[in-house]
């Protein structure tokens, strides 16, 4: 469930300015990651209430992140949408 640091090192080279950039993109593309791989484990496990409760906290996380990133910078935010695929 957890991400490696390949993982999380390739998610942050794309999306961050450098190697130490956490800002809310790189935040946000990583708890993309880990919601992709939590609702995987979800699928094939799917009375592991606790994983789902998981889920639900990281998908909060994730909303209040891309929420305060539509407010400061309407055209970082569009682009993050498209990067990431997700909808509105």
């Amino acid at each position: 469930m957890a991400l490696n640091k390949e993982k999380t090192s390739a998610i942050i080279k794309k999306f961050g300015k450098n190697e130490k950039d956490s800002g809310s993109e790189v935040q946000i593309a990583l708890l993309t990651a880990r919601i992709q791989d939590l609702t995987a484990h979800i699928k094939s496990n799917g009375q592991d209430a606790a994983a789902h409760r998981s889920l639900l906290i990281l998908v909060g996380k994730r909303r209040s992140l891309l929420d305060y990133l539509a407010k400061t910078d309407v055209d970082r935010y569009a682009k993050l949408l498209r990067d990431l695929e997700l909808r509105k």
